[in-house]
Order: C-alpha cells, then structure tokens, then sequence
C-alpha cells in the first residue's frame, strides 16, 4: 500500500480509500470487513452523517473502537434531516456545522474527526459563514482539517482561495474526466489534495452492460470499458487497470472505492500491487472517448 499525504497536511492516508456508504446494517459483518480493511493497509475511511441517518458513522465508530490512533476518519456535513424523517433539506450555516459535529463525534466515538468536509455547496451558501465553522472547530481542536465534496467548479474556486480546506472529493473515472480541464491544475498548484469517487464508474468500465452515463452514449461506455480491459493481465484486471488510471494522476491522493463485500475489498487491494499503466496506456486510454466537461458551474 501506497501512502500520500492529503494536500498540505499532515494527514497520510492511503491511495485507496474506503468508503463507508455502501456497508449494511450488521455491525458484526461490517466490523470484520473494516478490519480486514485495516489488515490490508487502509488507513483512510470516508463515512456521512447523511449516510442511513448516521447509523453508518455509527457503525464505523463502533468498528473503530480501538484502533482510532491507526486510522483516518473523515466525514461530511451540510445535509440535516428534517424531524419528521421525511428528508432533509440543505444547510450549510456555522450554527448547525458547529451542533452537528458534536453528533458525529458520539456516533464516531471519538474526540476529533481526522477530515470533516462539506457534503455539497452551491455558490449561493454563505460561504464566509461556513469556513468560519470550519476554522473554528479546527482551533477548538474537534477537527484536525476540513475539505468539502464538490463537482462545481465555481464552489470549488471560491474554497480555494477563501479557505484552509485540504481536500476536495470528486467523481474521476476514464468515463468522467471533467475535473481535468479547470480542478485538476487549480488543486495542484494550491496543493489542495483530490480525493477520487466514482473510479470504475457505477461498474461500466468492469463488469456491467453498457448503459448511458454523463454525455456518453451505451455504445462510447462500451468502448472505454474495452479498451480497459484490453489493457488488462491476469496481474492487473479491469477493475484494477480503471483505478491504475485513477490513481496515477497527479493531482490524486487517494480513490475512495465503496465496499459492501470481501469480494470488492480484496479487489480494491489488489490495485496496489497491481502493475503501474504505463504512459503509452494511459494516453491510449485518454483517446479511446472524448474528454468530457463541466457544462454547469462554471466559472
């Protein structure tokens, strides 16, 4: 397992992380994966509030207990749910930050979150009011960073030069190369690290049939899902050569892959010490679709 450091902090976290999202109900299941996880070398753990109305942090910190000083937490705010459970509505205001990672520091039960991030953001928030949340709980030592999880270059750039974020989560695969054009050079220079969802692309690059997804039609996602497996080996399969392609951009500190089963765990793994793409591959993969592109949000 590769470690890289997230941005400019002092955060080292794995280049493949876990994301806690997809995991069930039973703790006991859930325990064992994420130790087999830590077993492995992950040391990074994505989870939400949001996620099953914080039963999933609540699994996580119970999964945890014990191993706190190993691992990286990091989760997410901004989405409260209304009383009556009917959903939830947006708030990013210092006020609700500020009450609601006390709620995250129980289910976790931890005294600090490693990465607390904003689930989302529109160019309307209060953002002035929302990195004061954010700086303030980093002073009062119940974060130790904040970032945010955003596609919107327009939020992104306002973070970027308004805050201390060290991260920004995105969606990045062969199929969604949008962050290209405008995030990927502005994260590097800042040194602001990408933390990479969505890498095999819902399954479209690996093992599912070919359907629409974005701007490309079934018959371009079935293209690029063949030219990533061509480039395949038994030492490297698809869903470790779609990561490999992930993973080896610049601006990447980590994947953040959804893990429900030891099936997906043990695959995720395999992409560490699965043979690098080298750069003939990846250039021949950037030409087997064109490039997409934001087409809202933009600055």
């Amino acid at each position: 397992m590769q470690f890289h450091f997230l941005g400019k902090s002092t955060l080292s976290i794995s280049e493949i992380g876990f994301g806690c999202m997809s995991l069930g109900s039973d703790d006991a299941l859930n325990a064992r994966l994420i130790h087999q996880a830590v077993d492995g070398g992950i040391n990074f753990f994505d989870t939400a509030d949001l996620y099953d109305r914080g039963q999933n942090e609540r699994t996580v910190g119970k999964a945890l207990v014990g191993k706190r000083s190993s691992v990286i937490i990091a989760t997410k705010v901004g989405n409260q749910w209304r009383e009556d459970g009917s959903g939830w509505d947006w708030n990013p205001r210092k006020a609700y930050i500020i009450a609601a990672v006390e709620e995250s520091l129980k289910r976790l039960q931890t005294d600090y979150i490693d990465l607390y991030q904003l689930h989302g953001g529109t160019i309307e928030d209060p953002i002035e009011d929302t990195i004061a949340a954010f700086e303030t709980l980093q002073q009062q030592g119940k974060i130790r960073y904040y970032g945010i999880s955003s596609i919107r270059p327009n939020v992104i750039h306002e973070y970027v030069n308004h805050s201390h974020m060290v991260s920004v989560m995105m969606q990045y695969s062969l199929l969604d190369r949008r962050p290209e054009e405008y995030c990927f050079p502005l994260l590097e220079e800042h040194r602001i690290g990408v933390l990479a969802r969505g890498s095999v692309a819902k399954g479209l690059l690996v093992n599912k049939a070919a359907t629409p997804y974005l701007n490309y039609t079934a018959e371009a996602v079935a293209i690029a899902a063949a030219a990533i497996n061509e480039l395949s080996m038994p030492e490297r399969g698809p869903a470790q050569t779609a990561l490999r392609f992930v993973l080896q951009q610049a601006a990447v500190s980590s994947a953040v892959v959804g893990i429900r089963t030891r099936e997906q765990l043990e695959d995720a793994l395999r992409a560490t010490i699965s043979p690098a793409l080298e750069e003939a591959a990846i250039a021949q993969l950037q030409r087997v679709v064109p490039v997409n592109f934001y087409d809202q949000h933009r600055l």
